[in-house]
């Protein structure tokens, strides 16, 4: 009986958990999708017309602010990828630098617990003419210096993205790390012993051997990505005019600016689509090197 009562306990206790999983996670999105084929507008629609079930869909890819949102997120996407890329050179400088590592990293994870609405605010402050980096350049000799990226359209996605660089490159400097001193360290004496040189060695053996590492980081910078509102909120506002207008700023703003569901809904749909055309690949990637990597090991 005991033994029973051992089995199931902890099955028992799973239950909460999967039914607000099933209901607030799985029920979401399956309402979401439905509401995404009606013609709900401030309030929700359960009638689908044959006719027009796909109508809220040719409404989004005939606006053009939703393609406008579309290319920034893929320019969002390519640019806080530098995040990885400078979280794996600041992670390689650190482990290299034993005395004085647990100050740089706590120094550089300090964005980290800073909100994206405050760090949208404070980045916003330093773009400002008035108050940041033009006014104290123009203040000591610079009277040409220019740093108001975020009035112009052609600039204003730029400085959204140096402001996420800089909140999440501690984050990805310690995932680096941690890959780091999980490498073996008789690679790095071998590596000494034979006159490999340092980018070398970081190249050809280093980087391969983190593989999974950077999976990580990629998928975790997409799911950011692709999800990306607050910080433009707090930046732009999606301005100037829609020029920094992200999916997930326009679903929101479709549905408490328009008040249309439907539409809202279409869009949340696409986004979903591009959050797994983007995710599932890279867990599948992830899933078959470890299955590979464990047959080499066996």
């Amino acid at each position: 009986m005991a033994l029973r009562w051992s089995w199931a306990a902890p099955r028992i206790a799973l239950v909460p958990a999967l039914a607000i999983t099933l209901v607030g996670f799985a029920g979401s999105i399956g309402w979401t999708i439905f509401q995404s084929f009606t013609q709900s507008r401030r309030f929700p629609d359960y009638v689908i017309d044959p006719e027009r079930w796909l109508s809220q869909y040719e409404r989004l890819f005939a606006n053009e602010t939703w393609w406008t949102a579309l290319q920034n997120l893929l320019v969002l996407a390519i640019g806080s990828a530098l995040a990885i890329v400078f979280g794996f050179i600041l992670a390689a400088l650190v482990e290299r630098e034993k005395f004085g590592e647990g100050v740089f990293r706590t120094i550089l994870l300090y964005p980290l617990a800073v909100s994206l609405i405050v760090t949208g605010l404070v980045w916003r402050w330093i773009f400002n003419p008035s108050l940041g980096v033009e006014a104290f350049l123009r203040a000591n000799g610079f009277p040409d210096a220019s740093f108001n990226w975020l009035a112009a359209p052609e600039t204003a996605m730029y400085g959204i993205i140096l402001a996420s660089i800089w909140h999440g490159l501690g984050f990805y400097m310690a995932l680096m790390l941690a890959g780091l001193k999980s490498i073996n360290t008789e690679i790095w004496s071998a590596a000494r012993l034979d006159g490999v040189g340092v980018m070398r060695l970081y190249v050809e053996i280093i980087v391969p051997m983190m593989k999974f590492t950077f999976l990580t980081c990629a998928i975790l910078l997409s799911l950011g990505v692709v999800k990306a509102y607050d910080i433009v909120v707090a930046m732009t506002n999606g301005g100037p005019g829609t020029s920094t207008w992200t999916p997930a700023y326009f679903a929101i703003n479709a549905y408490s600016t328009r008040s249309n569901i439907g539409f809202a809904s279409a869009a949340a749909v696409i986004m979903l689509l591009i959050t797994l055309a983007i995710f599932l690949p890279l867990v599948v990637i992830t899933a078959w090197q470890a299955r590979r990597s464990e047959q080499v090991r066996g």
